[in-house]
């Protein structure tokens, strides 16, 4: 081969050195990696609780209406008490008791019930005028229809503490049920015999 064409040869042919090499990196798939983030911030949402506080006023009783037949065989329960006592018993403190308790419930009976404010706060309990009950105080809760009047009844956690009684108006009674229900396991409650014997004598 003659001087020439080598050196026309070595001119066409490329340079490996001046070869330009590109690698090749996936983009990543951003659609893919915001559905995970989305999956994983949605196994951790709770399903939210209006915690707004939630006022009303209601009767603290329900008044039974009594008429002078009552109150004469009132007096007359409260007569035979008395009579046994002094005849037999002849404990003169016991007959003092019953005219204490007597006159009490008289009174009671005679005074109409007080409104009272209501605010059940989602963050600290439920305030019975300025009264603050924790949620911390009850194990749970309960509906009771009393002459239909819709009441709700907190079961206190101590033993031989009284529940709590409250009388709501229908219309925050599903925001009421929601803020205790999110706090306290609910319960199916019914006026037990005392309660019954209580509204049969109109007490």
């Amino acid at each position: 081969m003659q001087p020439e064409e080598q050196n026309r040869d070595l001119e066409e042919k490329p340079n490996s050195n001046d070869e330009i090499t590109e690698t090749y990196a996936p983009e990543p798939d951003d659609e893919s990696d915001q559905s995970v983030d989305l999956e994983k911030n949605g196994s951790n949402l709770q399903p939210a609780v209006d915690d707004e506080p939630v006022h009303w006023s209601a009767s603290e009783y329900i008044p039974q209406e009594k008429n002078a037949l009552w109150f004469i065989a009132f007096a007359v329960v409260v007569i035979a008490i008395i009579a046994v006592d002094i005849i037999w018993i002849k404990a003169y403190t016991f007959s003092l008791l019953v005219v204490v308790m007597a006159a009490a419930v008289i009174i009671f009976s005679l005074r109409p019930p007080r409104v009272i404010g209501y605010t059940l706060s989602g963050d600290q309990g439920l305030y019975i005028g300025e009264t603050l009950h924790h949620f911390t105080e009850f194990k749970s809760f309960g509906l009771i229809q009393d002459n239909g009047q819709h009441s709700i009844m907190l079961i206190p956690t101590k033993r031989f503490s009284a529940g709590v009684s409250v009388y709501f108006p229908a219309e925050v009674g599903e925001r009421i049920v929601d803020i205790l229900g999110a706090r306290l396991p609910m319960e199916a409650l019914k006026m037990d015999l005392v309660d019954v014997i209580v509204r049969k004598l109109r007490l």
